[in-house]
């Protein structure tokens, strides 16, 4: 007879999350693992698999439940420019007022730690950056189409700039003890879409 879980896998899950955003892959050990979800290393590999794979899942779950309000904020009916713009803020703003003891962003910090030499989190870092890019890019669409944006600027460029720039807020934000630099950056960045 199979024996139940005597654990719940979902809160499992979201412990790891916690643990891996907090202290990155690298610096995780299984042990850490054992201690934070409060199960046995055998429980962890017949449910999640092997660390990486841990891992992985963990980032599939920030990702999927990443800041839900990007889509409400830049489809707002009316004039789109506003969306994007307080959007791009609220990146600064929470990346100036983080501080270099806060976690981040589990996509940035996954993609500085193992982008370079792991393909299956670079993959699903560029999931999540398409995922944004697509959004900001849709929204300046249709600001181009409104006439708020200027008809030489190309949406799809301006995205990805900002794309580059959020994710970029998001690094310096954790190192700067200055958070006048991010929100300097911002402003300046935004100044591109008048």
């Amino acid at each position: 007879m199979a024996r139940t879980k005597e654990f719940d896998p979902d809160a499992a899950l979201q412990s790891a999350l916690e643990l891996f955003w907090r202290r990155g892959y690298e610096a995780t050990s299984m042990a850490d693992l054992v201690e934070a979800l409060g199960i046995g290393r055998a429980s962890i590999y017949a449910t999640f698999g092997n660390k990486h794979d841990l891992f992985l899942k963990a980032l599939e779950r920030y990702a999927q439940n990443q800041d839900p309000s990007l889509l409400a904020e830049l489809s707002l009916p009316g004039p789109a420019l506003p969306g994007v713009r307080a959007v791009v803020r609220r990146f600064g703003q929470e990346a100036a007022s983080e501080g270099a003891r806060a976690p981040g962003c589990f996509i940035t910090n996954t993609a500085a730690e193992l982008g370079p030499h792991d393909d299956d989190a670079a993959r699903r870092v560029e999931r999540s950056w398409e995922h944004l890019e697509t959004l900001l890019h849709s929204a300046l669409v249709r600001a181009r189409a409104q006439g708020e944006l200027p008809e030489d600027r190309d949406p799809l460029t301006l995205a990805r700039m900002l794309l580059v720039l959020m994710q970029g807020l998001r690094v310096v934000g954790k190192a700067s003890s200055d958070p006048a630099r991010v929100r300097d950056a911002v402003e300046q960045a935004l100044a591109l879409l008048d």
